[in-house]
């Protein structure tokens, strides 16, 4: 068997915490270029580049990964990435790290979990992470969306700079920009994600199909990846193009959605799926799996710190 065994004690809610922002922020690390490619390819169509440049075309996931690296060269696929990283140790730890305890205290401790208690914490620990990490969300989105142009101009140049220039030219309001279907689709990515996560491995275990291992959380991530992609694409679409428009381009994020809809049709909505899949993919069995083996690598070190003989 490859990787920890499992501990004869449940890990903590702080391990948990701590190992979710963690196994995050590595998934992060592993995926971020596709994530980059889905932001370019969701906002494309949108409106013209500044100063008359004529726009990058980009088609398909490695298609836009090639256009970025010729045109603005490789260090742009991990533009933002430090807002990434602050966006998921504040958010990941919140939204997967107390989502047991969040399922516990709905089903007030009991041994089985419902797909109602599954789903209602689901939302809880979701609304609570777009509640704290949102500033870190709308910076990432931003710099992912700036392309690097020839003359050196860009929107943003530093993550600091980003956060106060979007403070003082937008107010606070600003940082929480998008905020409500970013709820909308953390409501929808958690539930499915997590929850789906949930029941395929409890269902693997009590099945037999599988023990509680690498090859079962790597099944289980990736279906749960899967079914996210399908339901929240929309959602993302939208917070993405909201989150990243100009001051007054639309009033709300619904008429975001109406406008895309009239202008680019249905289809626009499903703008950067294959990255989306892609990325969601890989970063649920990155992330998942990782996870795993970071609660019992912690409880293991734990425990061999409480009984050192």
């Amino acid at each position: 068997m490859v990787g920890f065994k499992p501990t004869d004690v449940a890990p903590t809610a702080a391990v948990k915490f701590v190992g979710a922002g963690t196994a995050a922020c590595i998934a992060d690390l592993v995926t971020f270029p596709l994530d980059t490619a889905k932001v370019r390819l969701q906002i494309q169509g949108e409106s013209s580049s500044a100063k008359g440049m004529k726009p990058a075309v980009y088609r398909g996931v490695f298609g836009t990964i090639s256009t970025m690296v010729k045109t603005e060269g490789p260090r742009s696929l991990y533009n933002g990435l430090v807002a990434g990283l602050q966006r998921q140790m504040s958010f990941a730890s919140v939204r997967i790290g107390l989502y047991d305890s969040v399922k516990q205290f709905y089903t007030k401790g009991a041994e089985h979990a419902g797909i109602g208690s599954r789903l209602l914490a689901g939302c809880t620990t979701g609304a609570m992470a777009v509640a704290i990490a949102q500033p870190t969300d709308v910076v990432k989105v931003r710099f992912q969306a700036q392309a690097n142009v020839a003359d050196g101009s860009k929107r943003y140049k530093g993550t600091m700079e980003a956060y106060k220039t979007i403070a003082k030219q937008e107010g606070a309001r600003g940082l929480w920009k998008g905020t409500t279907p970013n709820i909308a689709r953390n409501a929808i990515v958690n539930c499915t994600e997590l929850v789906t996560y949930d029941l395929i491995k409890d269902t693997l275990l009590k099945s037999n199909l599988m023990t509680d291992n690498l090859p079962c959380h790597f099944t289980s991530a990736f279906s749960a990846g899967f079914c996210t992609t399908i339901i929240a694409s929309p959602v993302d679409v939208v917070k993405t193009r909201y989150m990243n428009s100009a001051p007054g381009q639309y009033s709300s994020a619904i008429n975001c959605a109406v406008t895309m809809l009239t202008k680019e049709g249905p289809l626009a909505f499903y703008k950067g799926f294959m990255p989306s899949f892609l990325r969601l993919g890989s970063w649920n069995v990155v992330m998942f799996v990782t996870y795993e083996q970071l609660k019992r690598a912690m409880m293991s070190a734990r425990g061999s710190w409480e009984s050192p003989l």
